[in-house]
């Protein structure tokens, strides 16, 4: 017999809620904590990490030069990333109170931590900042787009999607169109109690 596609829901969220779990594990392997959203590293570690690292001028020296040709490009995104990261949140703070959504916490997606590693050099944690930003506003506006669409139009497509946000599981099936608007309703009501 065909399992209930929200069983197989649940169990997806126990497996992500496991991994989780183990992550959270492996930070005493590493010797690390978190206090108050701040990581403690041992100081015996922060010394070895110090040891681990690479010096500036030997990394640059190392870098292919495919790598520096491209930089500028990397880089100039920034202000892509910054814009959509201002419209976005100014369309969340506008809209997203008179639909009567809870907002999306931004400090949930764009973490800004690595820059912290005492075995990164300067440049390693410039990256490590680049990265986690526009990654984070990736995954923030993610967020703030499946909420909208939540609220909207949550029917999922005919066609399969790749790498669709985690509310689009429970959206509605295609075609059908049985009792839609008292189903929406369900679906906004549901969005609202998000935390």
């Amino acid at each position: 017999m065909e399992r209930d596609l929200h069983e197989l829901i649940a169990e997806l969220q126990q497996l992500e809620d496991d991994i989780e779990e183990r992550i959270n594990r492996r930070r005493a392997e590493f010797f690390y904590k978190l206090e108050k959203r701040k990581v403690v590293f041992t100081t015996e570690i922060r010394r070895r990490h110090r040891a681990l690292r690479i010096r500036l001028y030997r990394y640059v020296l190392r870098a292919p030069v495919v790598y520096w040709l491209t930089a500028p490009v990397i880089y100039a995104l920034i202000v892509p990333f910054v814009l959509l990261d201002g419209t976005v949140s100014f369309y969340q703070v506008l809209c997203f109170p008179a639909w009567r959504i809870p907002r999306v916490k931004r400090r949930r997606y764009i973490v800004l931590d690595r820059h912290h590693l005492a075995y990164l050099n300067g440049l390693q944690k410039l990256n490590c900042l680049y990265c986690g930003y526009a990654n984070g506003v990736v995954s923030y506006v993610r967020e703030v787009a499946a909420r909208t669409e939540q609220f909207w139009c949550p029917i999922k497509h005919a066609l399969r999607t790749r790498g669709s946000h985690r509310r689009y599981r429970d959206f509605l099936d295609y075609g059908d169109a049985e009792d839609l608007h008292e189903r929406l309703k369900a679906m906004r009501q549901k969005l609202r109690a998000t935390k």
